[in-house]
């Protein structure tokens, strides 16, 4: 072929096939017990989280994103499997600590077989030593933290778990308190991150801030935990208010650092970086939500399913990929994640899942879609909730009055609209019982 003939040749016939592109890595930052309205993209004023303002202003800020459940074990479990607590193993916090089913696959197992490198740093909540349900027989190479959620109360703890081996942390011994376990955490993604080149990989970074040490503020009143007040010591705050602002500033703090070593290691244009919270914002160890106004314009906080317990914040960032400096009320929950990876890694979802892969929402190809989410919760009773479209539908009880809302006009869901509203009532109530299965390790109790 002449030089004529080449340049008079069909594109098509010249093209060379290209090499599909590679799977993203994937990391999922969990903040614990952090309420919608406790960081900056959120309207929070008065805590600083300059690395989280540049997460949203780079990504995705997501006013529609729901936890799994209330509280943390459930939570995590539609996180790990894609079931809705209707469906999911674990469907509550429990004593001795439930752990997932035999063969249940998870998100971790499922990235694990695709090829990635897979690790856990922080609190698991998913079964304890002996139950055959720890991070690293359910598809994480790597793991190193709590447990047990009990145990993740304390942010000094004497041991951790580094693999299925027990750590003593001897400088947090007699209350020595030299080791802050969420530095630790930080300290382990950052050592991983550093070590990535090649195979994908994905890190679940499950930190336990802002929670409260429950066991210490029943014994002092302030169970909050912070190696320091800073840059909020001299705030004329209560000191467990000025710890709790400071140790969510501290992960921020953590998170920029990892965002570095994702730009530094040239690993920052193909990773997909999730930011959430497993639940609503606490009132526990003398913490006061309201102090904050930690549930922004929600109504309720965790052990609720007003939007205030299971809504949650969530950025979503990965460069080119997702929107820079966007607000999206696309609605996603946790049972969402796993197929969502799933489809990230070319890989099928096992069937029989909740979630639906949310990869276009989050990557604002769609930015308003229409769900039906389910929740249910087992303390105090057992209470339940359903939103469809718009409409929430929420039961107190097995035999409790239905409350319905509108969170289109009423975000705040301040009116009952189920004596206006009838038919939505007639509509919605019916989920209630076949949006579920029973569970023999959750059984329905009255009261």
């Amino acid at each position: 072929m002449n030089r004529r003939e080449f340049l008079a040749a069909p594109a098509a016939a010249l093209a060379v096939p290209q090499a599909a592109a590679a799977p993203p890595n994937i990391v999922f930052i969990l903040a614990d017990d952090l309420g919608y309205g406790d960081t900056g993209p959120y309207g929070q004023r008065r805590i600083r989280t300059p690395h989280l303002d540049r997460m949203a202003a780079e990504g995705t800020r997501f006013t529609q994103a729901y936890s799994g459940s209330t509280v943390c074990a459930p939570s995590r479990c539609t996180l790990m499997t894609g079931k809705h607590t209707g469906h999911a193993t674990v469907r509550g916090n429990v004593k001795p600590e439930a752990g997932l089913a035999a063969g249940e696959t998870t998100v971790a197992g499922l990235l694990h077989g695709a090829g990635y490198r897979t690790a856990l740093f922080g609190k698991w909540g998913l079964g304890g030593p002996g139950t055959g349900s720890v991070p690293n027989t359910r598809g994480f190479d790597e793991f190193y933290g709590y447990l047990d959620q009990q145990h993740a109360h304390n942010s000094y703890p004497e041991h951790l778990w580094d693999n299925q081996n027990e750590v003593m942390l001897t400088r947090n011994w007699f209350n020595q308190r030299q080791v802050y376990s969420n530095d630790e955490f930080t300290a382990r993604a950052l050592g991983f991150l550093e070590r990535q080149g090649g195979a994908p990989f994905f890190l679940y970074l499950a930190y336990t801030i802002p929670h409260a040490d429950n066991e210490l503020g029943a014994l002092t009143g302030d169970g909050i935990e912070c190696p320091t007040e800073e840059p909020y010591q001299a705030e004329p705050w209560p000191a467990r208010e000025r710890k709790f602002a400071a140790s969510i500033t501290r992960m921020d703090r953590d998170i920029g650092r990892l965002f570095d070593v994702l730009r530094r290691k040239g690993l920052d244009g193909n990773t997909l970086v999730i930011f959430t919270s497993d639940n609503g914002p606490h009132k526990e160890g003398g913490h006061d939500p309201a102090f904050f106004a930690s549930s922004g314009p929600l109504r309720g906080t965790k052990r609720d399913l007003y939007e205030g317990g299971i809504r949650v914040p969530a950025i979503a960032r990965w460069p080119g990929r997702v929107p820079a400096g966007a607000t999206s009320d696309f609605i996603w929950a946790f049972w969402d994640f796993l197929p969502a990876a799933a489809e990230l890694a070319g890989v099928p979802a096992p069937a029989g899942l909740d979630g639906i892969s949310v990869v276009d929402g989050l990557t604002g190809k769609t930015r308003r879609n229409r769900r039906t989410l389910y929740w249910e919760f087992h303390e105090r009773g057992f209470h339940q909730a359903v939103r469809r479209d718009n409409w929430k539908l929420v039961r107190q009880g097995p035999a409790g009055r239905a409350e319905l809302y509108d969170l289109a006009a009423d975000l705040g869901e301040t009116r009952d609209l189920a004596a206006d509203r009838p038919a939505v009532v007639g509509e919605l109530a019916p989920l209630l019982q076949s949006s579920r299965t029973e569970s023999a390790r959750f059984p329905v109790r009255k009261g």
